[in-house]
């Protein structure tokens, strides 16, 4: 039984442990986090991985230029009379007795042993060369998404990391608002017990107390969710609680002349997109012409295994064209020509888009801008207030319901500023988002 209970406290001891150390704190950079974004999120090496896969593709299209090489090994035995005489017409072994036409009616069991070197040659593919400039495209424009990618991570870790640092900022107003909360519980209770207060005074100080310890709650809660989506950007499984090195202040911006480009890299991504609907237009059509293309081949032939007593050579030219496909084509060819006037539409609907997003978000900070310097004023004139009540209430001249309305007040106005300073330095990043190039 006492070993049982050793265990019990020995266990008790080791999950405690386990707690510190998963609340451990680690001090982290935005820096860092941008360099360990880069390195490791997944969205990155998703993107990463389908630039490869367009690239593998467009290599594919070499076959269009390069020739294409085989060789073969061909091992057979017959007595079929055409196949018979063929074969030692090949391995250079007839005879006069082997016109016979007994014997060419009849043959006796004949083993021949080919070896064959092939090669084909595309010498005008025009199809095949507006496929490969598709797929150029098609390649440059998932390098360019890559790009934006990196962009659109650097902007998540941007807010993310001030989604920290606000998270930190409530934690600090809440604990002060806390001890405040606790100080004139006590003042209150010792005015109670003076005679000075009443009851129902004295328990709106205790649920100011406790309303105080739930929102604190929350803001830890804030910080381990802020420290989980970095973990989640990062791509870190421990999941620890982080704490930012660098500080919430206000950036400094200006907003002049800031348009969307045409250049940036989503928007050239999908200019790329539609030129590739455009050259596979082009290859449904050049379909329809001839191909000419090259072919030789050299074979060795023998009666015995990988033997080649006797050999011959083949070389010529082919153009072919495929008349008529049921219509197949033509049906492929409009399909295409669909596509291309799509891409086209949605690209002009995309730039479009942009720019409504983009005088939407100059308004936003246009908004955050004026909303800061009110609430840095609101907040100012807060704290004075709660000073004085909180003189007065000490000397017994103000009531415990004005001191409350006026510490709340305070609590909500520092949450309220640091809150805008968020939003006005998240406005920023992401008219630098939109505005790239």
């Amino acid at each position: 039984m006492k070993t049982y209970k050793y265990i019990i406290v020995f266990s008790f001891l080791l999950s405690f442990v386990s707690i510190l150390q998963s609340q451990q704190l680690t001090p982290i950079s935005k820096q860092d986090v941008l360099i360990r974004v880069n390195d490791n999120n997944q969205s990155l090496k998703i993107s990463q991985q389908e630039f490869n896969l367009a690239r593998a593709d467009y290599r594919q299209t070499n076959a269009v230029f390069l020739p294409n090489i085989t060789a073969s090994h061909t091992a057979i035995a017959t007595t079929n009379p055409l196949m018979a005489f063929g074969s030692k017409l090949n391995q250079e072994i007839l005879t006069q007795n082997d016109f016979n036409p007994a014997l060419l009616n009849n043959p006796s069991q004949i083993e021949n042993y080919a070896t064959k070197f092939e090669i084909q040659q595309p010498l005008i593919n025009l199809d095949g060369m507006f496929q490969r400039k598709a797929a150029k495209s098609k390649m440059d424009a998932m390098s360019l998404k890559t790009e934006r990618t990196q962009d659109y991570l650097a902007f998540e870790v941007d807010k993310a990391y001030m989604q920290l640092q606000l998270a930190y900022k409530a934690v600090n107003v809440l604990e002060k608002a806390l001890e405040a909360a606790n100080a004139n519980k006590k003042l209150a209770d010792n005015s109670f017990k003076q005679g000075y207060l009443q009851r129902a005074d004295v328990l709106n100080v205790e649920v100011r107390v406790t309303e105080v310890q739930n929102q604190l709650q929350m803001a830890k809660s804030n910080v381990q969710n802020a420290s989980n989506y970095l973990s989640f950007l990062m791509n870190d499984e421990d999941y620890v609680v982080y704490t930012p090195t660098d500080e919430l202040t206000v950036s400094t911006f200006t907003m002049e002349d800031k348009t969307v480009s045409k250049n940036r890299s989503d928007i050239k991504a999908m200019q790329l997109a539609s030129n590739a609907y455009e050259a596979m237009n082009k290859a449904d059509k050049m379909a329809f012409l001839p191909r000419l293309n090259a072919f030789a081949n050299y074979q060795l032939f023998d009666d015995q295994i990988f033997q080649g007593d006797a050999n011959g050579y083949l070389i010529g030219a082919e153009l072919s064209w495929d008349v008529f496909q049921g219509s197949k084509r033509f049906g492929k060819a409009q399909k295409s020509k669909a596509e291309f006037e799509k891409s086209k539409l949605e690209y002009t609907q995309y730039v479009s888009q942009s720019n409504l997003e983009l005088n939407k978000a100059k308004r936003v900070f246009t908004d955050a801008e004026n909303k800061l310097e009110l609430t840095a004023l609101a907040l100012e004139q807060s704290e004075e207030s709660l000073r004085i009540r909180t003189n007065r209430f000490k000397e017994g001249l103000e009531k415990t319901s004005d001191l409350l309305m006026a510490e709340t007040q305070y609590a909500q106005k520092q949450l309220e500023y640091y809150q805008t300073i968020f939003e006005y330095n998240y406005a920023q990043a992401y008219l630098q988002f939109l505005t790239a190039h």
